[in-house]
């Protein structure tokens, strides 16, 4: 058959190198897909979990296939049709009519068309269609929950499993059906079944029958889809208070749906009844009442009877739903009666000095050291190489040593790929010999090596323990090499032949080779090449140092690894090193997560665990929305070996029963985690700041007081981060703290976070979830009577800066190049009240060697303001004099820079004794201004020392001549 007029046409060669280019850009994007599966394959058969691998690869095949062959056999049985039932003679509109020239071409190549265009669209569908793999498993292995909805009494498992898979392939069937809809419309138009020709056209009986059965298949599947968004209205967010069922969405569209699927399936009859009629009148007039019917019954009555019959009565109307609502985002994120205790707590106390004394919980474990705050410090103090770094972000965990339970800050000092400078970036040094950290670094959190004055300078800084491969701390440390952190972002290549000189640096003077399972075998040439075309990098092939016992240590960052073995899981934004058994495991936590829970919150999880110290971890959370969260899964990652080990850790949770059947073997059982690594759980953060957000609300029991919002919280923004005022700025952090609780006995281990009244700065409640093996997860919320003005963070901190001995001192801090960083304003409950704690750090400005150190703590309680270099002095200008005695040493000696009394000079009258004393005090406050703007620490040392003996010079001549009634003696501000 001669070509038509008009169609180009392709040379021979033209077409011989345009297939090879298609080949060759198939061979390139395939093979590099290839590579990229072996590289996983190697690395999850390293790792022990390559089931989990050959179980996602399988669903995703399975998918592809089944969604390829349903639209693209759906495009091919159309099209053939459309072929099969054309018309035999169709009417040219003249010899330039366009559609002839393309029926001409499409009927000479009835292969190239028929069947590449089916395979066309099959693969893209199948490339959708094998994305949404988890939904398929959960459906496969969902487990019931053993709880209903409130409205069908459906198990709560239908909602998380069955539904979203019920879903997914009604969406499927929809877009099948539309394609093959357009499809045929097109197909009949180029074949002559449908022609445009005269008023109204022409329709042959075939295209009409075509179109009228996709059609009312169409109308048919929405009449199902009506059927399914009836449960889906558990889920409603129409009112803006609350989740679920509204009363309009009860009493107006439920009814609603079901009308009209009555009318879909009215209006799919009359299309299948248009395929034995010529008229299509039926058919219209089924789809001007399907749309009208949407219309009038779908969203003018839900809208009538939402404004005229529950606006005006909303509280009494929405109290059911509201109480529905409650009960299902307490159940689905971990909130429930037994798990939460809210308790009454005054807030306000006259403590004295003796009871403060007495709290031997609380007082001797106040925390000093922020581990936000403390990098710098760690890296100039502890790097020792440049290679070596330490996380933005220090970490907080409890050691128990000689006894005596602990907090510490810790961290590993990891090799830091980013820090390799100058030949240190070659590849050998890069890739070969800087593989690893080395050593676990920690320091007491609540106490320091002295008091900054009380060394030259050399004071406010942690008392570190280091363990490492030359000195063993008082947390001793088996295998202090770290090969696996979340620093190390280079691969690294490791192992040497039998008698080998080892090449890997370890310290100055002496090297290492690796001895651990971590590693994908690097030894035989097959590998070396898939490596060197992933990496872009031959010197993986051609290195001579290269042999048969080498391995190569890719995705080595703990949060990644976890990821990978587990990717139904939703990991925290912050793991941790610990010393378990004498070996650095990164601890990490895991959270099983569900989209739609009936009636339940939804929550974004990006934004609801920002706050101000998000940015030093480096990632956040993605912001998908849920309405179930259960810290299910806690996974350790060896810092040598770089193994991973995922533990069930709430065994009850139906979400992580269906992974565990979906990937069997992956998840060890409780029964398996031993007590060393149970004492070293934390409480994770961001589940603490989804709680804590929804404690806001969530803590009210009565619906109409719900609705009223009048007894709703707000989680403080952080009052240390300079301009962060307002409910909108970033979220104060939680904070673990070693400290007691109203009630209990004993110090315990806690994550805790001040609550402040809805759009106001007072204290509403104390919130703390217990990190103890014997009641990990235990909420007590400490709730203060809603007519009291206890100051929050924010009051607390504009208190701090206002008070006039602090601020005039904080003035000469700052001079000289000095600048101020407040660390975390700590709340703590002591004897009634509410204590605030925060440390103030100066550091050098414009100096790379320049590190915090702390120079004062602020203590706040009753309205009463401490401040000095040391707690315990601090908490006697709040208490009274020995309310610190049970404070943690800041000093080997525990002394401290006495504050200076406020004012001018002693009065008339005052003694000899006085008098000198005064001038002593000014004297003193002159040398310490003059140092401090000197910047010599050594000199403000001297300085302050001779301004404590000149205070209590002066204290003891007030108390020898009480009835001189002396003026109090300069200030640092006078």
């Amino acid at each position: 058959m001669r070509p038509p007029a008009g169609t180009p046409s392709l040379s021979r060669r033209t077409r011989i190198l345009l297939i090879a280019a298609a080949v060759l850009v198939v061979v390139l994007l395939g093979g590099s897909r290839l590579i990229d599966l072996y590289v996983d394959w190697l690395w999850y058969g390293e790792t022990g979990y390559r089931g989990v691998l050959g179980t996602v690869i399988g669903t995703r095949v399975v998918q592809f296939v089944i969604g390829g062959l349903l639209l693209g056999g759906a495009v091919w049985l159309t099209l053939w049709l459309a072929y099969r039932f054309r018309p035999v003679f169709v009417p040219v509109n003249g010899p330039e009519d366009p559609i002839a020239r393309y029926r001409t071409v499409i009927i000479s190549r009835l292969r190239l068309f028929g069947i590449g265009i089916p395979v066309l669209v099959g693969i893209i569908a199948g490339l959708a269609a094998q994305g949404e793999w988890q939904t398929t498993q959960m459906f496969l292995n969902g487990t019931p929950f053993g709880q209903t909805d409130p409205e069908f009494g459906n198990d709560i498992g239908f909602y998380a499993f069955t539904l979203p898979f019920i879903r997914m392939l009604l969406n499927w069937l929809f877009v099948t059906v539309a394609i093959s809809f357009v499809v045929a419309l097109i197909a009949h138009y180029v074949f002559g079944g449908i022609r445009l020709a005269g008023r109204s056209g022409q329709v042959s009986a075939a295209a009409r029958a075509q179109l009228a059965i996709l059609a009312g298949l169409f109308v048919l599947l929405k009449a199902v889809a009506y059927y399914l968004d009836r449960y889906e209205l558990l889920y409603s967010d129409r009112n803006q208070n609350f989740f679920g069922a509204t009363y309009t969405d009860l009493n107006a569209v439920m009814p609603a749906k079901i009308i009209l699927l009555v009318i879909s399936i009215i209006c799919a009859a009359a299309f299948f009844a248009a395929v034995f009629r010529r008229n299509l009148q039926l058919p219209a007039i089924a789809v001007v009442l399907l749309v009208l019917s949407s219309v009038l019954v779908g969203a003018a009555w839900p809208a009538v009877l939402q404004q005229f019959v529950v606006a005006p009565n909303a509280n009494e109307r929405e109290a059911p739903s509201i109480e529905r609502n409650i009960a299902a985002t307490r159940q689905a994120f971990g909130l429930t009666d037994d798990k939460v205790t809210i308790e009454p707590y005054s807030g306000t106390s006259t403590a004295t000095s003796a009871q403060v004394r007495a709290d031997t919980d609380t007082i001797p474990n106040i925390r000093l050291l922020d581990p936000a705050k403390l990098n710098k410090t760690f890296t100039q103090l502890q790097q020792r190489r440049n290679f070596y770094g330490f996380p933005d972000k220090l970490d907080i965990d409890r050691y128990t040593i000689n006894g005596q339970k602990q907090d510490y800050v810790v961290a590993a000092r990891e090799l830091d790929s980013s820090a390799l400078v100058g030949n240190q970036q070659d590849w050998i040094n890069r890739h070969l010999v800087y593989t690893h950290g080395n050593g676990f670094v920690a320091a007491p959190a609540n106490q320091v090596n002295a008091a900054l004055e009380d060394t030259g300078g050399q004071g406010g800084l942690p008392k570190f323990t280091v363990s490492d491969t030359t000195t063993e701390g008082q947390i001793p440390v088996a295998e202090p090499r770290i090969y696996y952190g979340e620093l190390i972002t280079d691969y690294s290549i490791v192992g040497a032949e039998e008698g080998a000189a080892p090449r890997e640096y370890d310290t100055d003077t002496a090297q290492y080779t690796y001895r651990g399972r971590g590693g994908v075998d690097l030894g035989n040439l097959f590998n070396r090449l898939v490596f060197s075309l992933y990496y872009g990098e031959r010197n993986i092939l051609f290195n001579s140092s290269i042999n048969d016992n080498s391995k190569i240590m890719y995705d080595r960052d703990p949060r990644e690894r976890v990821e990978k073995v587990a990717p139904w899981l939703t990991v925290d934004n912050d793991p941790y090193p610990a010393v378990v058994d004498g070996r650095i495991q990164w601890i990490v936590d895991g959270y099983t997560t569900l989209r739609n829970y009936p009636y339940a919150e939804q929550v974004p999880l990006g934004d609801t665990t920002q706050d101000s110290q998000l940015g030093l971890q480096g990632q956040r959370l993605p912001n998908e929305t849920v309405s179930y969260l259960r810290n299910s899964v806690k996974a350790t990652v060896d810092a040598y070996d770089g193994t991973v080990t995922l533990y069930a850790f709430d065994e009850q949770d139906p979400v992580l029963t269906t992974w565990m059947k979906t990937f069997p073997g992956t998840v060890k059982p409780a029964a398996d985690i031993s007590d060393a690594l149970r004492e070293h759980f934390r409480y994770p953060e961001d589940q603490f700041k989804v709680q804590r957000e929804l404690l806001t609300r969530y803590h009210v029991d009565n619906p109409g007081e719900f609705f009223s919002t009048v007894s709703f919280w707000d989680v403080p923004s952080d009052p240390t981060v300079q301009g962060n005022t307002g409910a909108s700025q970033d979220a104060q952090p939680p904070y673990y703290l070693l400290t007691g609780l109203p009630g209990e006995d004993g110090a315990s281990f806690q994550l805790t976070s001040a609550l402040v009244s809805l759009r106001r700065q007072f204290m509403a409640s104390y919130m703390s979830a217990s990190s103890e093996p014997e009641d990990y997860g235990k909420i007590t919320v400490l709730q203060l009577p809603a007519d009291t003005q206890t100051l929050g963070p924010q009051q607390v901190q504009a208190q701090f800066l206002g008070s006039p001995n602090v601020s005039s001192e904080l003035n000469l801090l700052r001079q000289n190049q000095t600048t101020i960083d407040y660390g975390n304003l700590l709340t703590l409950p002591v004897a009634g009240g509410l204590l605030y704690v925060e440390p103030v750090y100066i550091e050098r400005a414009g100096q790379d060697s320049s590190y915090p150190q702390l120079a004062r703590v602020l203590v706040s309680f009753g309205g009463r303001v401490g401040y000095d270099a040391n707690l315990a002095t601090a908490l006697d200008q709040v208490f009274g004099a020995g309310a610190g005695a049970g404070a943690a040493a800041t000093t080997p000696s525990q002394g401290s820079t006495p504050q200076a009394p406020s004012t001018a000079t002693p009065g008339a009258g005052a003694s000899p004794e006085l008098a000198s004393a005064a001038s002593e005090i000014s004297s003193a406050l002159a040398q310490l201004k003059a140092a401090q703007q000197s910047g010599d620490f050594a000199a403000q040392g001297e300085a302050l020392s001779a301004l404590d003996a000149a205070v209590q010079k002066f204290q003891a001549a007030q108390s020898a001549a009480p009835a001189a009634s002396p003026t109090p003696a300069p200030s640092p501000g006078g």
